[in-house]
């Protein structure tokens, strides 16, 4: 039998490896320590006994923890302190420190109705969540002042400069986008007509398609009656007649840059899909193109950056995941590349495999938990609620397990029985034929301090495996020999989705550098606020045979 590698030699391999990559390898050591804790469904908690299942040691303390002491424990920092375990104070401190920073949240928990920093025609038909994430990927800030502190506040009225998607252009000499999964085309809409760039929109959804179109006539419409009649409101923020191109169709992972989409589902009344990034080494016209998905569903995000590789004439990708759970962890078609893992880097790693429910949990909204904690707001009532639900569910009827019942979103607002009337009907159950006044159920829902509690571990943990699948990604573009970092762009607090992967084929340094920080409107306000924010993974070395 051969002789097992010495310690030091699995340190001198630790060492050898990137930040990166040490960090992914950091990241599924702890998710393989508490993979348990990360795998179980909250619905479970009284069908499995899952607070039996947690270490004996982390039972008391969490079980007499008060809301805001578990906030505390999320967030590390603010609340009366609790006397936590030392094992449980070192799991906190590993998830939070393995976990990509999310930004500074700051101000109002909800972005403002209207954002100052749109045109007001921009602002028609988006939600404020959207046009927070629109205007701070692309937003016009202050321009920075070479003879300025960095850490003084920008003087008033300073000559604009362009952010994310406008900074890769001119790094890049490239005006043209394709906007990936553009949905009713808000994204698409700014740039075209408020940065004046040559933009295609594509969603594979052809009602959406259509949508975004009647979207660009009406701003037409508004924008020419304004100049008509000599407008000049918002001066410092001119749109352009310069309307998006919109293509219905839905991406193929498995096929190369020239045969890049297939019909839209359902076929909308536009064109059949053309390939904006067919053609010559990879555009329709041979000429480069940026591409970028806001918020690119599953295994639409990965297929993105492998289209990215490929195609010679993408110069850049801003990509914004989302929808972990959707990501395809079995071979599909031959061909079709993994959602995850996508790297070779994390496929190496043993215990890299992210279950299901780890996946989900990825899609955390920590921010968002956290101030319920902080303001023992009644929300966390219906984590409790739906694991009782599913404990009378399961007694009656063990096969109707793990339906996926949403009784409502006010749930919280209800007494048990109220929610229990709602959510049984679902499950095909008569509420009059189960017991909701048993003391079986009463007590389970003395045990909401449980449930809450539980829920805040797994939330400790989440903000890691949400790192450990845009690591993934980033190490597959710096395999690939690109230029890439991830940037907390967005206020967690209003989009919990925030980390900006940025891949070039040159260098990102002076796109990085010119980035503002996150700006807030705060309270109908346009107070600014700046952080010290890691942006992690700059490649250092080009693309071989590129200077």
């Amino acid at each position: 039998m051969a002789a097992a590698p010495h310690p030091s030699t699995h340190l001198q391999q630790h060492l050898e490896q990137s930040p990166e990559q040490r960090r992914a390898a950091d990241i599924i050591h702890l998710l393989m320590l508490y993979r348990p804790l990360l795998d179980a469904f909250v619905i479970d908690f009284f069908t499995e006994g899952l607070w039996a299942q947690l270490p004996p040691a982390w039972q008391p303390a969490l079980a007499s923890a008060t809301p805001v002491q578990l906030a505390g424990l999320l967030g590390g920092c603010g609340g009366p302190r609790a006397a936590w375990p030392l094992s449980l104070l070192a799991f906190a401190a590993a998830a939070r420190a393995l976990a990509f920073p999310r930004g500074c949240p700051g101000g109002s928990p909800r972005p403002p109705c209207q954002s100052s920093h749109l045109h007001p025609l921009l602002r028609r038909h988006v939600k404020p969540k959207k046009q927070h994430e629109i205007q701070c990927l692309s937003k016009v800030g202050a321009s920075p002042n070479p003879l300025r502190s960095p850490n003084s506040p920008q003087p008033p009225n300073s000559p604009p400069s362009p952010q994310l998607l406008l900074r890769l252009s001119q790094a890049t000499g490239c005006e043209r986008v394709v906007d990936i999964g553009a949905g009713q085309g808000h994204l698409s809409r700014f740039l075209a007509f408020g940065l004046g760039m040559s933009v295609t929109a594509v969603d594979g959804d052809g009602r959406l398609v259509s949508l975004a179109e009647r979207f660009d006539q009406e701003l037409l419409r508004e924008l020419g009656k304004m100049r008509g009649l000599g407008h000049k409101k918002n001066p410092s923020h001119p749109l352009t007649p310069r309307a998006p191109q919109h293509v219905a169709g839905h991406l193929d992972p498995a096929a190369p840059w020239g045969e890049f989409l297939l019909p839209p589902n359902p076929p909308g009344p536009s064109p059949a899909a053309r390939n904006p990034l067919g053609g010559p080494g990879g555009s329709e016209d041979g000429r480069q193109v940026l591409v970028t998905g806001l918020h690119a569903c599953g295994d639409l995000s990965p297929a993105l950056l492998c289209h990215f590789a490929r195609s010679p004439a993408v110069v850049a990708v801003a990509l914004v995941g989302c929808c972990y759970m959707k990501l395809s962890t079995a071979p599909q078609s031959p061909g079709c590349p993994l959602g995850y893992p996508l790297s070779t880097s994390v496929a190496a790693l043993p215990g890299h495999q992210l279950s299901y429910r780890a996946r989900e949990a990825a899609c955390h909204a920590l921010e968002e938990f956290e101030g319920r904690l902080r303001g023992g707001s009644r929300h966390l009532r219906a984590h409790c609620y739906r694991a009782t639900l599913e404990s009378l569910i399961c007694t009656t009827d063990p096969s109707k397990r793990h339906l996926g019942l949403q009784p409502g979103r006010k749930a919280h607002a209800l007494s048990f029985p109220q929610y229990a009337h709602l959510g049984l009907p679902l499950a095909g159950l008569d509420p009059a034929r189960v017991p909701l006044d048993s003391e079986a159920v009463g007590a389970m829902l003395e045990q909401q301090h449980k449930v809450v509690a539980f829920c805040t571990l797994v939330q400790l943990l989440a903000p890691a495996v949400e790192t450990l699948i845009l690591l993934d990604r980033l190490l597959y573009l710096r395999e690939q020999g690109f230029h890439c970092a991830l940037v907390p762009l967005f206020n967690p607090q209003f989009s919990p989705r925030n980390l900006v992967l940025v891949g070039a084929r040159t260098p990102l340094a002076t796109v990085l550098a010119g980035l503002d920080k996150d700006s807030e409107d705060r309270d109908s306000s346009e107070d600014r606020h700046s952080s010290k924010d890691e942006v992690l993974g700059e490649a250092e070395s080009p693309r071989e045979g590129q200077s």
